[in-house]
């Protein structure tokens, strides 16, 4: 079957049924379903999300409610259209409600795709699939699908022994789309389970999660190649080229590749570590294949190579415990009691909410400074994720109160200066002359 005779046997279909009384009334009854429906749905649109808005601690239900809501205009267009179609049977039997029929299955159709379609998070992607498989019923229910993919059968190109149609290609693309979607949905859902389990540490959780979700997706791969037709023992004609590549432009990948999974391995960084970088200090929030995501204090989100971390010194904080211990150091006048002192600056570690009792806080008379006395407190907190500058902020305060309290006062350097005029400094030689000194300057 050639384009002519398809275009000549749709143009005949469509005469025979336009020139039809009943088809004119359907085309009617259509368009006035589908215009009441729009201008019912922007009154009822407003009042459903109100009462949307009420509901509490349902989140699946008001998923669901919102979905629904936003496609109000489609669940009324299906309601008008099944009422019209009943009547019109009625009145002139089920062939002249074909239009009818088939319009109120395509629209049920396309509702039940798009609701389906809510699961990809990504809406351009999301539409995009619902239009391609709303398409595919379409042309079924209007049985229109072998002759579409004979035509689409018929253009092809010869490579070799292998016959490469405009149809093989839309097949390839779409079984291979959905199977590597497929694979990271499953991907996904495993990962969720094995980061229920509390017995794994959090690093292997991560390595087993990786492992399916690249399993999974290599597996699709495989499958999809399989289901288009192409023979997998001709991928080794590729293995060289792919050698190559490897060794030289995809050099850096495969290294961070591989380091990720040494660090996995290894256990040396997981997620929730409080570690430091260089010039960066912040909390391990993700372990990608490629970089590791820390977040810092101020919110910046660094994504660090993970073969950063094989070459570089990296402080973790928490490796082996979660204690992390803190210095502050402070100086007093000479005036105080060094004793009242320590104890003071003891009690208030205390006292401080972030300081742990995992070991007592200690103060320690350091050194006798030019003009105060120097100590060092050290105490230990167990959430370095939440900061150190902080808490060393807070001791420093809850010190300056107290020792204001305790009339204990914090020096700072104090400085002579003894201005003598021109008179005095020749008295005070003349004193030194008569005093017998035998050096004159």
């Amino acid at each position: 079957m050639d384009y002519r005779s398809l275009l000549a046997q749709i143009e005949s279909g469509l005469d025979q049924f336009f020139w039809e009384r009943w088809g004119f009334y359907q085309i009617g009854l259509i368009a006035t379903a589908f215009l009441i429906s729009t201008l019912l749905a922007r009154r009822l649109e407003p009042t459903i999300e109100a009462r949307a808005r009420t509901i509490r601690g349902n989140p699946d239900l008001l998923r669901l409610v919102i979905a629904l809501m936003r496609r109000t205009r489609w669940l009324l267009f299906i309601a008008w259209l099944s009422l019209f179609a009943t009547l019109v049977r009625q009145s002139g039997g089920p062939l002249h409600a074909w239009l009818i029929s088939k319009a109120l299955v395509l629209a049920t159709a396309w509702l039940i795709v798009s609701v389906l379609t809510r699961i990809i998070r990504n809406r351009s992607m999301a539409r995009l699939v619902a239009i391609a498989v709303w398409t595919y019923l379409a042309l079924h229910l209007l049985e229109l699908d072998d002759p579409v993919a004979q035509q689409l059968n018929a253009v092809a190109v010869n490579l070799g022994t292998i016959r490469l149609s405009l149809l093989s290609v839309l097949k390839g693309l779409v079984v291979t789309a959905a199977l590597i979607w497929g694979a990271i949905f499953l991907g996904n859902i495993a990962s969720n389970r094995v980061e229920r389990f509390d017995a794994v540490s959090p690093a292997f959780r991560v390595l087993i999660s990786k492992l399916i979700k690249i399993g999974l997706i290599l597996l699709a791969g495989a499958l999809a190649l399989s289901a288009t037709g192409i023979d997998l023992t001709a991928l080794t004609v590729f293995s060289g080229a792919i050698g190559v590549g490897l060794g030289f432009g995809l050099q850096k990948v495969v290294s961070n590749f591989i380091s990720g999974i040494i660090i996995l391995l290894d256990k040396s960084i997981k997620p929730g570590d409080t570690i430091s970088l260089g010039d960066t200090f912040g909390w391990v929030r993700d372990l990608r294949a490629r970089f590791v995501s820390v977040i810092t204090r101020d919110g910046k989100e660094y994504l660090i190579p993970n073969e950063d971390f094989i070459t570089e010194q990296v402080v973790n904080w928490s490796f082996s415990n979660q204690y992390v211990r803190v210095d502050v150091d402070f100086g007093v006048a000479y005036s105080a009691d060094p004793h009242d002192v320590v104890r003071i600056a003891i009690e208030t570690a205390k006292a401080t909410p972030r300081v742990t009792d995992y070991r007592a806080p200690v103060c320690w008379l350091t050194a006798f400074g030019a003009s105060s006395l120097d100590f060092k407190l050290r105490f230990w907190i167990a959430d370095p994720s939440n900061g150190i500058t902080n808490v060393k902020g807070q001791v420093l305060m809850s010190l300056w109160d107290a020792f204001k309290e305790a009339r204990i006062d914090i020096p700072f350097p104090h400085r002579e200066i003894i201005m003598k005029t021109p008179v005095e400094v020749a008295l005070r030689q003349e004193a030194a002359g008569e005093g017998g000194s035998d050096c004159h300057l």
